[in-house]
């Protein structure tokens, strides 16, 4: 074969847009008032989760499915493991930035850098657009180039005017408060991605990644890395481990697939695939009772829970999407699985709108069952601007 296609899953794409629509829509909970508790975050404290605790770890797991896919086609166009580690490591970086440039937008102090929050988001934004689309091959590199050069030293000009916190007299600086949603994906997928870079697409190697990193998520929670401080402090942006066995439970999940559907056994990977998440949630319910489900903490049992549930919804996609031939349902939501990052940041565009134009809904439309139909009406929006956007050539590839 002379060239090779990049593989890409339907079931995959279509799990990665419905969990991009679903984030979408409990990221705008916040602007409602009286809807069920379950469909929110729960507190640190308490054990439990409710729906919005689940689409983080279902996107990270989402996010290693994705690498085995990814990494095979670099290799298939004669890409060595160095050529793939720089693009791992590439891609690792551009969500790191927009990471920490997106969390400091949240302690910006509006006065003392002299820009409202929703401007800093917006320019944010359009920096990242500009330096990571995909532009069109016709279009002038030259020209590509100096937009992107731009862009950059707009959010270095960023950097170096904000000031940040409540205390307008010694406002904080610019710096990694924390990494942000997209900044523990970035640190996540760099070790998985880089795992099963050189792994040589073994299962055992990386079964034996994945018992790792639910190992350290468990010694931390355990309190047994406390005399070990410099690995708690390289563990602190995997979350304690926990990031990481999300994702390399994912990068398991598509080389178990690749394996069974490769020998057309459908119906033996559907049932491979259930007894695993069978197995995830007996384990998960029961560290459970050793620290409790909890996504601020991260804790073992919140990572092996919300794993389970995303193999189910996996399985359910696939009998749906590719062995009943249904992908067509799904094509409103396409978007948001093929562009996702672009459908990640459009909503910082959408707020940015309301408030600097100062429009505010009636409380009706943010109450109740008529507020969630607002906000699932949102989401929906999100996509197909999504959508129309990228039909113009808009395309985030990192």
């Amino acid at each position: 074969m002379n060239q090779q296609k990049n593989i890409r899953i339907a079931s995959i794409d279509i799990l990665r847009a419905l969990t991009m629509l679903l984030m979408i829509f409990v990221n705008d909970l916040w602007s409602l008032k009286d809807i069920p508790g379950w469909l929110e975050h729960t507190a640190a404290a308490d054990d439990g989760m409710g729906l919005a605790d689940t689409v983080f770890p279902a996107f990270l797991f989402i996010t290693g499915m994705s690498i085995p896919l990814a990494v095979n086609y670099r290799r298939s166009k004669g890409d060595n493991n160095g050529q793939i580690l720089m693009h791992i490591l590439l891609r690792s970086v551009a969500l790191l930035i927009m990471g920490v440039f997106l969390v400091n937008g949240e302690y910006v102090n509006e006065a003392a850098t002299g820009m409202k929050r929703s401007a800093w988001n917006t320019i944010c934004c359009l920096c990242f657009i500009t330096i990571w689309n995909s532009w069109p091959e016709k279009m002038n590199k030259t020209l590509q180039n100096l937009f992107k050069i731009a862009a950059l030293v707009v959010l270095l000009f960023l950097a170096w005017i904000y000031r940040g916190g409540e205390n307008a007299e010694q406002p904080g600086y610019f710096a990694a408060h924390w990494w942000g949603i997209l900044g523990l994906i970035g640190w996540a997928y760099l070790v998985s991605a880089a795992t099963f870079a050189f792994s040589g697409n073994r299962i055992t190697i990386l079964l034996m990644a994945w018992l790792l990193f639910n190992f350290l998520c468990i010694a931390s929670h355990a309190g047994w890395l406390h005399s070990v401080p410099f690995l708690k402090m390289i563990l602190s942006p995997l979350g304690g481990g926990s990031m990481p066995a999300l994702v390399s439970g994912g990068v398991l999940t598509t080389v178990i697939f690749l394996k069974f559907q490769g020998k057309g056994q459908n119906t033996q990977l559907i049932g491979i695939l259930f007894i695993c998440s069978i197995f995830l949630l007996a384990a998960g319910f029961y560290l459970r009772s050793f620290w409790g489900i909890s996504k601020i903490r991260a804790t073992p049992a919140w990572v092996l829970i919300c794993s389970a549930i995303t193999i189910i919804m996996f399985i359910i996609v696939y009998w749906i999407a590719d062995l009943r031939s249904g992908a067509s349902l799904f094509s409103v939501i396409k978007p948001a699985g093929n562009n996702t990052l672009l459908c990640y940041l459009l909503p910082y565009f959408a707020y940015a709108i309301v408030a600097l134009s100062h429009l505010h809904l009636p409380d009706m439309v943010l109450t109740g069952g008529i507020g969630l139909l607002k906000s699932a009406l949102f989401s929906l929006l999100i996509v197909v601007i999504t959508g129309l956007l990228g039909r113009r050539g808009i395309r985030l590839k990192l």
